[in-house]
């Protein structure tokens, strides 16, 4: 009878005690179940982390739309009892100039900054010469002087050498205290580029400069996604150079923004926070046009290989 019961069972089948893949064991339940917890609770801090950012944005963007009487702090979480976009047609008439000039002095700064940091870079990770690293060292130091420390001695530099106050002024001083951290960024991303390609290249009778354009630029698009949205939101967003090297009239946006604060305040705090969202828009679309690029970027210099 034994005999006839061990062979009515199919071949490879479990027998009677046992387990089988499709029956989780307890073990297995209770992975699961802490895998479940820790999962529920990591996306739980996220989106009170999510709400701490978003609650600033939404009182921000709710006023923008209130009237004169209607945006008060008292008012600061409801909605608009009228919509209206008034505060925004005075935002842009006031800022539409110095948004202008913002963008004359960011585009060509972070352009050239990127140029500059993309090609010291390479020159630093792949064409070594002596006193490569000091050189590297003395770059970076640049990266840690603090501005207020320096911005008198600027001063003096710029008007020595004659440099007009104003957007000229704000392109150099960007493109110089750029280039560090440009630096910095290109050297770590070609630090992962596999040397055949640059050894391929000098076996075909290509120099440093031909190298360079027609193997390491094409494929440093990352690199430059990291750098042009860093460069273009730090100039974008400076305040301390615009104050010592411009004016109302001849300065970028953070410095009409502010003058804008200090007036609408006293009258409607709409047309300040129709004013920051404005000034605040361009960076936004860089970061999402590139935003693909930017993490690829970002992470090429933290592994080797």
């Amino acid at each position: 009878m034994t005999a006839a019961a061990h062979l009515s069972t199919p071949s490879g089948a479990p027998g009677p005690g046992a387990t089988t893949d499709a029956t989780p064991t307890a073990g297995g339940r209770r992975r699961r179940q802490k895998y479940t917890l820790a999962r529920t609770l990591r996306y739980l801090l996220l989106l009170i982390g999510l709400l701490f950012v978003m609650i600033p944005v939404y009182v921000l963007f709710i006023t923008s739309f209130k009237g004169v009487g209607d945006a008060t702090p008292s008012r600061a979480w409801l909605l608009p009892a009228g919509w209206t976009l008034d505060n925004w047609k005075a935002a842009w008439d006031q800022l539409a100039p110095a948004i202008g000039r913002s963008v004359a002095m960011v585009v060509p700064s972070t352009i050239i900054s990127a140029v500059l940091g993309c090609l010291n870079g390479f020159v630093l990770s792949r064409w070594r010469f002596p006193g490569a690293d000091i050189v590297f060292t003395l770059i970076l130091f640049g990266m840690f002087l603090p501005y207020q420390a320096v911005m008198i001695p600027l001063l003096e530099l710029m008007l020595a050498v004659q440099v007009p106050n104003g957007i000229p002024s704000l392109i150099v001083l960007h493109v110089v205290f750029g280039i560090p951290i440009c630096t910095l960024i290109f050297r770590n991303y070609f630090e992962t580029v596999p040397e055949e390609l640059m050894e391929a290249s000098r076996v075909d009778g290509a120099g440093m400069l031909r190298t360079f354009w027609s193997v390491a630029l094409p494929i440093a698009v990352p690199g430059f996604a990291v750098v042009l949205i860093w460069q273009f939101t730090n100039a974008w967003n400076d305040f301390l150079f615009a104050v010592f090297f411009s004016s109302a009239a001849n300065g970028p946006v953070t410095l009409a923004l502010n003058n804008l604060a200090n007036g609408a305040l006293l009258t409607n705090y709409g047309v300040s926070m129709a004013g920051a969202l404005l000034a605040s828009l361009p960076t936004l679309l860089v970061y999402i046009l590139l935003s693909r690029y930017f993490l690829a970027g970002l992470m090429s210099g933290s592994v080797k290989g």
